[in-house]
């Protein structure tokens, strides 16, 4: 703030309010802004009804409170008008899921003769490099990410009594069933997105989850999750197939396989993420066209940024730094990604892990075995 003549900032992201503040709870659909002067105690603008939780978890901070019906139009613009001087600057994160337009205007309007500038950005950049604690916890995440999977993928292949359904087929539900219990009985909590289990028939559908539909032999599945430790993520996906491969399964294997070691080895500190991109779409496509002479299509990107996360997304909100072919942003040691390897030709195949840049290259942190499976 000192080094940008910020007088305040204002926070409206969970994961941005947690990350400052350690608030965490499922609170967070309703309008929440911490005002953080430059100098004195920070301001929480929050339901009144939080006020409980509020003690128990952040006493320090000053709660400002705002009744259901009443919005937080006024208590935004008192708490403003005491702490931003006249003609001073406010850093404000416009966060796109959590400060809706009309109170990003009622903001600027609380302190007209102030100057309101952007920050989202910068406060996304503090947080992409993780400290050793919170590299811990995003391990502990992987440890259940891994255990969920295994959990999940047992189910699918018969191996767990309550993984058939009333009529004596096996379920996607019963297969996310599995995945959730592992999740919450190892000790993780509620993560920002629940485990997305679907047959790789639906496989473009990128953020559906089961359906209660019966799983049949010779199709894939796909079984994407993320174990979650003090809001921090490690999410990893598979795809398997039930009985028997499908033709053309052990070329997509190989070609997704491919694609996440070449993404593995070219992410290190000071690489680009578009360079790391390019890297996964040269492995991606070294087969050359297929039999109709087209290459297969690639994917927007081959995986993000991934740490602390808040429901309805593991990834830190919406503004996402993509590992993405027109992405100029840096890696750097301490950074976690969520890796993935989407190919869609000859068939839809998906492997992703969590890893870590480290200083000279970077660490897997989820371990679920990359063999092509037939359960």
């Amino acid at each position: 703030m000192h080094r940008r003549g910020l007088d305040v900032v204002a926070l409206t992201s969970p994961e941005s309010v947690y990350y400052y503040a350690g608030l965490d709870h499922l609170g967070y659909f309703a309008f929440t802004l911490l005002v953080i002067p430059h100098d004195g105690a920070p301001v929480l603008v929050a339901r009144a009804m939080e006020r409980p939780t509020l003690r128990a978890q952040v006493p320090w901070l000053r709660h400002r409170a705002f009744l259901d019906g009443a919005g937080p139009a006024r208590e935004i613009a008192v708490v403003l008008a005491g702490v931003v001087p006249r003609g001073g600057r406010v850093g404000l994160e416009r966060s796109g899921m959590f400060l809706p337009p009309v109170l990003d205007a009622q903001i600027a309007s609380a302190v007209p003769s102030a100057t309101v500038h952007d920050v989202t950005t910068m406060l996304r950049d503090r947080r992409a490099v993780k400290s050793p604690a919170e590299i811990a916890c995003t391990r502990q995440a992987a440890r259940i990410s891994d255990l969920a999977m295994a959990a999940a993928l047992a189910a699918a292949g018969g191996g767990s009594a309550t993984g058939r359904g009333n009529g004596g087929g096996l379920t996607d539900t019963k297969v996310a069933a599995q995945a959730v219990h592992t999740m919450i009985a190892e000790g993780g909590q509620t993560p920002g997105f629940a485990p997305l289990v679907r047959p790789t028939a639906a496989l473009d559908q990128e953020h559906v989850t089961w359906s209660g539909r019966e799983l049949r032999p010779g199709e894939g599945l796909f079984v994407e999750l993320s174990g979650c430790v003090q809001r921090y993520h490690a999410p990893l996906s598979r795809t398997v197939y039930l009985g028997r491969t499908p033709p053309g399964a052990k070329r997509a294997h190989a070609a997704a396989l491919a694609g996440l070691r070449a993404a593995e080895a070219a992410l290190c500190p000071g690489a680009t993420a578009a360079a790391v991109y390019t890297a996964w779409q040269e492995a991606v496509t070294a087969g050359g066209p297929s039999r109709t002479g087209r290459r297969p299509p690639l994917r927007h990107h081959c995986g993000y940024l991934v740490g602390i996360g808040f429901p309805p997304s593991w990834v830190g909100g919406g503004d996402v730094l993509g590992l993405r072919a027109d992405s100029r942003a840096v890696v750097r040691e301490g950074m976690t990604f969520h890796l993935m390897s989407w190919t869609t030709r000859p068939l839809g195949h998906v492997v992703s892990d969590t890893v870590l840049v480290t200083a000279d290259g970077c660490e897997r942190l989820t371990a679920t075995p990359r063999d092509l499976t037939v359960l």
